[in-house]
């Protein structure tokens, strides 16, 4: 670790650590041997009537082990690093869940199923009915909202009852060496989640995990005082790359994304990200290697991805990236004050509408003189009054106000670039490149910023 931070400070970068330990995708392959060869103190999950080589999250000796050695980890970063602040945040686990089934079979486990719910679970769900996660609320009305009973009585029968029980089960362990960790050192804390969509069952990926429908079952079993996980995070590489950010992006959790696509896939995804939900992190995965995935569009939407390929360059990503660095201070800014916006298009989704800065935007798939693009991204924010910034690529916008009563005219768009927080100002754009000044326009030539000045009239 002290060669990392070396390494670190040398390239002038920053370090988020993940702690792999009890679990690395819903498996432990990480423990030591020592902890591997004793199943007597460190007890397994059962399936099929047989262990597996999986440490079961209801025991307390295994989570007091974690919970110290992640403890010793910290005060260690704190040691070397806690007046230099190379570390900015820790993961706590890795897509922990049991794959294989909807929950672990031993008889351990059997029996806590069979018992009561918690009352402190039920008191959370009590106490938070109108804000808990849409498809929580409905199972457990579903059920009659019952404040006591059985894993079965309180869920109803079947996986989701089972992805429920297991959600508390590692939830309560994670939580308990993530407040280990913050009491020696108190550097934000996030876990992250194997995503499970379309007609995927528990099971199919990790159940138990934070998925967004148990994220309420996660914070209820957080200690009521004291250190607790701070972000439930996607590692999002699923199609639906604006569903997933919205289910994650509320309650006041911020969209933090430790694994993603890269390549074009991610270049685009990167501008909805930060100009829609003010992303705090997005983090391609094997972000120096293109992924296999974005040269297989085939693969199932949901898909993790296979293993890295060939070293090859992302050329896109270094665009998008190199953007949204010069937007940085005005962006931050405008997110601030909810003034920026970003967007996804395709053929499927051509079109964004939003208000901003006392103007409805009306975002769309480029076109012009026969062409049309396919697919578009990108963002715009608010930088004064009549002024705004966008990038990206492939998009089109016209302004209108509320009450339609007086139209909204573009006066200025120019091509730019941000050097040292200065704007320089390239090419004004009035003529053919805005369709006479029917649209502010960012074509799909590259990944670029233009300025837009709009006026009023009657």
């Amino acid at each position: 670790m002290d060669g990392l931070l070396a390494q670190a400070r040398e390239q002038h970068l920053k370090v988020v650590f993940l702690w792999l330990a009890s679990w690395k995708n819903g498996m432990s392959s990480y423990p030591p041997v020592w902890v591997k060869q004793d199943t007597k103190r460190f007890p397994r999950v059962m399936l099929n009537g047989a262990k597996v080589d999986v440490l079961s999250p209801q025991s307390q000796s295994t989570r007091e082990a974690d919970s110290r050695a992640f403890a010793a980890l910290m005060a260690h970063i704190k040691a070397v690093d806690g007046t230099r602040h190379t570390v900015l945040a820790m993961q706590v686990e890795n897509e922990v869940g049991i794959l294989n089934d909807s929950r672990d079979r031993s008889p351990d486990a059997d029996a806590a199923f069979a018992a009561a719910v918690p009352a402190e679970l039920t008191r959370y769900l009590a106490a938070h009915k109108a804000e808990l996660y849409p498809e929580l609320h409905s199972l457990w009305e579903g059920q009659g909202a019952k404040i006591s009973g059985t894993w079965t009585e309180v869920f109803g029968p079947g996986p989701r009852a089972d992805e429920i029980f297991m959600a508390w089960q590692y939830a309560r362990f994670v939580q308990a060496v993530t407040a280990a960790g913050k009491a020696a050192y108190d550097l934000p804390m996030y876990v992250n989640c194997w995503l499970g969509g379309g007609d995927a069952k528990p099971g199919d990926y990790p159940s138990g995990g934070p998925q967004p429908r148990v994220v309420d079952i996660w914070k209820a079993a957080a200690p009521p005082a004291g250190p607790k996980i701070d972000i439930y995070a996607p590692d999002l590489y699923a199609a639906d790359f604006e569903g997933w950010s919205k289910r994650y992006h509320r309650d006041g959790n911020p969209l933090f994304i430790p694994e993603t696509n890269s390549g074009p896939n991610g270049a685009a995804n990167v501008f909805y990200a930060v100009g829609e939900h003010a992303a705090i992190c997005f983090s391609p995965f094997a972000i120096e290697r293109a992924l296999v995935r974005d040269a297989a569009p085939d693969a199932a939407p949901d898909a993790k991805p296979s293993q890295p390929g060939p070293r090859t360059p992302t050329p896109q990503l270094s665009a998008s990236y190199n953007v949204i660095a010069q937007l940085w201070p005005l962006l931050a800014a405008a997110q601030a004050k909810g003034e920026s916006h970003g967007f996804l298009l395709d053929k499927d989704h051509p079109i964004a509408d939003f208000p901003i800065n006392g103007y409805i935007a009306h975002v769309s798939l480029d076109q012009i003189f026969g062409f049309h693009a396919e697919k578009g991204f990108g963002l715009i924010f608010a930088a004064g009054p009549d002024t705004f910034y966008g990038a990206g690529a492939g998009f089109r916008v016209n302004f209108t106000l509320p009450d339609g009563k007086v139209q909204v005219g573009l006066a200025a768009i120019d091509e730019g670039v941000f050097t040292n927080g200065k704007w320089i100002a390239g090419r004004r754009l009035n003529g053919d490149e805005s369709d006479q000044g029917n649209y502010w326009r960012v074509d799909q030539s590259q990944t670029k910023i233009e300025k837009a000045t709009v006026y009023q009239f009657q």
